[in-house]
């Protein structure tokens, strides 16, 4: 293969397509809707705010708690801003109905055998169950039961009893990267986010790839092209050229993000990579592999159809490989080593979306990252070869599709 050749058809494709008027509204499309929604917050900012403030007043007002049980009067020490003891029920439903309580908790008669505790507020039920499974609340109830038949420290202890800090091992036993919970969320984002770009570059590209060699083989252009380049050269420089489109269009809406965010979004992406670079260089690994072997069977799909539509459908067969992994991905959640998850991440379709979905979640072994890689790495040069014999075979055809048998005998003879 000539790489001169393959460079310039790439940027022939770059820069036809990105004059598209398409492809030029699809691009601004989504830094315009980030300034609407900016502008829209903006402008009920005030309504917001009076919301926020209303729910906020309302959370500081105190708890009412009716000690039906006898337990806990006088309140434990400490717990006098948050509640006020009320005499009896009546008294403080009628200060909840005033305004001058969030709500009130009635501790059952028989609360040391049965723990029951009810609560009552106005609004949604939400608010009732908040006010009866607080934090507040619990401490309270610890205090009140142990006060004075433990020690001061065991009773801090029974309050508060666990402080978890999470460890993950290598497969040589030590610990692997930071163990707060914001590094794992952080480390999480990244390739999540990437494996949803993936899929949109999938679906976008593949969209001007279809069309330019579906316009190149009814124009007849593509006999001209043919003569002077070899369908492997013509189809890794389509896939390149359209790679590259793609890159642009992702990049604008990184830097609109960055813009739009007065450059908090690229502080938290700076964070997250330094967090996790083995699971960010791993994931992007996998963006680009998957990438590549998407748009060569993009290209090879837009040969193989008779009309731009037909090209669609036999290209949307291969693009749901790559949404099939979020299908799956409360499976993949839950399990992330699981037979499921590591099957997916076998296959070459599923393996990218699905390796973007399990890197941060788990220590992905070594064997399994090596096979997925590799049968990935692997495909590539195999479908691209597979490819060109079909794209030229599917170029130089009109009126008709050709048949599995005349795609076999293609291969056969390459």
């Amino acid at each position: 293969m000539s790489a001169r050749s393959i460079l310039t058809i790439a940027w022939h494709e770059y820069l036809v397509n990105l004059r598209r008027p398409g492809f030029i509204f699809f691009t601004l499309l989504i830094p315009a809707l980030g300034l609407l929604g900016l502008i829209v917050a903006g402008f009920f900012s005030g309504q917001a705010m009076g919301f926020l403030e209303n729910q906020f007043e309302r959370a500081s007002q105190q708890t009412g708690l009716v000690d039906q049980s006898g337990l806990f009067t006088p309140l434990p020490a400490g717990f006098g801003g948050q509640y006020q003891l009320f005499p009896d029920e009546a008294a403080a439903r009628q200060a909840l109905l005033d305004g001058s309580l969030s709500g009130y908790v009635v501790i059952e008669p028989d609360y040391l055998e049965t723990g029951d505790v009810t609560a009552y507020s106005i609004g949604g039920l939400f608010d009732a169950v908040n006010a009866a499974d607080s934090d507040t609340l619990r401490l309270l109830l610890v205090h009140g039961l142990l006060a004075g038949q433990v020690d001061a420290a065991v009773l801090e202890r029974a309050a508060d009893p666990v402080n978890v800090t999470p460890v993950t091992l290598n497969e040589d036993g030590q610990p692997t990267g930071s163990t707060d919970i914001g590094s794992a969320i952080a480390s999480f984002i990244i390739p999540y986010v990437l494996s949803i770009f993936l899929i949109i570059s999938i679906f976008t590209a593949s969209s001007y790839l279809l069309r330019s060699v579906s316009e190149e083989k009814e124009t007849r252009v593509i006999e001209v092209v043919l003569s002077s380049v070899s369908a492997t050269e013509l189809l890794t420089g389509k896939v390149l050229g359209l790679g590259a489109l793609g890159l642009t269009q992702v990049l604008v809406w990184l830097g609109s993000a960055v813009l739009l965010s007065g450059g908090l979004a690229a502080v938290a992406a700076g964070v997250a990579v330094a967090l996790s670079p083995r699971v960010f260089a791993l994931s992007a690994l996998y963006f680009i592999l998957g990438y590549l072997l998407y748009g060569t069977l993009m290209a090879a799909a837009g040969a193989l159809g008779t009309s731009m539509r037909e090209s669609q459908q036999l290209a949307g067969l291969f693009s749901f490989g790559a949404a099939v992994p979020m299908m799956f991905n409360s499976l993949i959640f839950a399990s992330p080593n699981g037979t499921i998850a590591r099957a997916l991440s076998y296959f070459p379709l599923t393996a990218p979306t699905t390796m973007m979905l399990r890197l941060p979640l788990t220590n992905v072994s070594t064997l399994d990252l090596a096979i997925s890689l590799g049968l990935l790495a692997l495909s590539i040069p195999v479908v691209l070869w597979a490819g060109a014999k079909v794209f030229r075979m599917g170029l130089l055809l009109y009126g008709k599709r050709p048949s599995l048998v005349q795609i076999v005998k293609a291969l056969r003879q390459a």
